[in-house]
């Protein structure tokens, strides 16, 4: 009995550890009609002049909008720099501009991404951690999620000693609707490593986010 009882639960185990199913991408010509049918559905003619070619449009800005499906975060960041002369110290890139889209409304929000790592391995070039923020906003998106697989995909290809991420956002979905509060700002963070271990760590990140400004 216990054996049996055992096997049914590494089965459990296993059936909620799988994967998701591959999403099948409908055509073109679907996407527009789906767009078409949202324009009827506001109370507008998707036939009359104005509108005749917004479905090609919006299909078309959805490329742009959801690129990141098309992209891994840690393939990003495959190229490490180890010859370095020792740096072992913090790597900040802050102010990082991105925009996303709510998973629940579909409406944008905007704002400014802040990284930061301690090398261990070595180190990435620059540009990349702003890439790999833009690999994540360029999908459907919780800002709380986001804020995770950004720290995921660095810890993975870098392995650094710690990673703080921050995020402030405004989102569309609150200043837009419902609540309709404009100029409120989501902050979410995530610190790894010296950065969770040690509070020092993270009051210097902070404060290197406020200070040198002045140029």
């Amino acid at each position: 009995m216990d054996a049996v009882v055992k096997t049914l639960s590494i089965k459990h185990m296993q059936q909620t550890v799988e994967k998701p199913k591959p999403v099948v991408r409908p055509s073109r010509e679907e996407a527009e009609a789906a767009v078409r049918t949202l324009i009827a559905w506001a109370g507008d003619d998707p036939s009359r002049e104005g509108l005749l070619d917004t479905p090609k449009r919006v299909v078309k800005a959805y490329d742009e909008f959801f690129q990141g499906y098309q992209s891994n975060g840690t393939d990003v960041l495959d190229k490490v720099f180890e010859e370095v002369a020792g740096y072992d110290d913090m790597v900040l890139v802050r102010d990082i501009p991105f925009s996303s889209h709510c998973e629940h409304h579909m409406v944008p929000f905007v704002g400014s991404a802040h990284v930061a790592y301690y090398p261990s391995e070595g180190v990435v070039g620059l540009s990349k951690l702003a890439r790999v923020v833009d690999v994540f906003a360029k999908r459907l998106q919780t800002q709380e999620t986001m804020t995770a697989q950004i720290v995921d995909a660095i810890d993975e290809a870098l392995h650094p000693r710690g990673i703080a991420v921050l995020i402030d956002a405004e989102h569309m979905c609150m200043s837009m609707r419902g609540v309709q509060k404009q100029g409120a700002s989501t902050i979410t963070t995530r610190f790894t490593g010296v950065f969770r271990d040690d509070p020092a760590e993270q009051a210097r990140f902070m404060t290197m986010l406020q200070g040198y400004r002045a140029r």
